[in-house]
């Protein structure tokens, strides 16, 4: 299927960091982190890719390498909230996909971005895309920083949570017994998929602005999690299977030691 309506890529870069402070402007190879997201937006078929930043230092840093950037308020409590902001910045009509990609994904491939929006056009139905990837281990179904994420057949999400969900009742008893021991009975079930949520997302621009003027749902407060704020008022989220599993982002010092090693390794390779 050929896909011709144009799109447009949101890279949310904030200066502040608790773990990493300045890390759109962290050098990897010569070039600030953040060139590094850009370029790889502007390998997908986007028809503009727009930085957004509160920050002097990061819009300066971003121009001199000709990205277009757009201005944003820096007390927003979320990252779809100055995602609406840029939306109603550049006029987009409601049906305007716009793709939010971490500003802290300088590995993320290409061909996601191109997925995420794909979805959209191929699932009218839906106000939001993501992706997702099967979990093969134990420990990631039990990690709470690891967010799981439960669909339908037509790939509509129902939940998404940092709890082990589904709960495999009958396999995982003995180890929630009390008194047990945690380390136990801990396998997962046979012939039954678990699905890590990649954090990228495509949007209607639409519904970005009705987000912003939703409240915060109960559950999005428990959890930490906003999405779950589109799902509280019945917008739907289509996720899909990854075409490919992409690198991790960078959050702290070590990982930005990794993308650094890992780029300098393909340019000598």
């Amino acid at each position: 299927m050929s896909f011709t309506t144009p799109f447009t890529v949101v890279i949310p870069a904030r200066f502040g960091s608790s773990r990493l402070p300045g890390k759109p402007l962290a050098d990897i190879g010569g070039q600030p982190m953040i060139q590094h997201v850009w370029q790889r937006a502007q390998e997908s078929r986007a028809g503009r890719v727009v930085i957004a930043t509160d920050d002097a230092r990061v819009q300066q840093a971003c121009e001199r390498f000709g990205a277009e950037v757009v201005m944003t308020l820096a007390g927003h409590v979320s990252g779809t909230d100055r995602l609406a902001e840029v939306a109603r910045a550049l006029n987009l009509d409601e049906d305007h996909r716009v793709i939010n990609v971490q500003g802290d994904e300088p590995l993320i491939p290409s061909v996601l971005i191109n997925q995420v929006a794909d979805n959209l056009d191929l699932h009218p139905e839906a106000a939001i895309a993501t992706l997702c990837e099967r979990i093969h281990d134990t420990e990631s179904v039990f990690n709470p920083n690891v967010v799981k994420v439960v669909f339908d057949q037509q790939g509509m999400a129902h939940y998404f949570s940092r709890a082990p969900i589904p709960w495999y009742r009958d396999g995982w008893a003995a180890a929630t017994a009390v008194g047990a021991d945690r380390t136990v009975n801990r396998d997962l079930p046979d012939n039954f998929g678990y699905f890590r949520h990649i954090g990228i997302y495509g949007y209607r621009a639409g519904v970005l602005a009705d987000f912003v003027c939703w409240p915060p749902a109960p559950a999005e407060q428990v959890e930490a999690l906003e999405q779950l704020r589109a799902l509280y008022n019945g917008a739907r989220i289509h996720v899909d299977l990854a075409a490919v599993s992409p690198p991790a982002g960078v959050d702290t010092e070590a990982d930005l030691q990794r993308v650094r090693a890992f780029l300098n390794k393909q340019e000598t390779n």
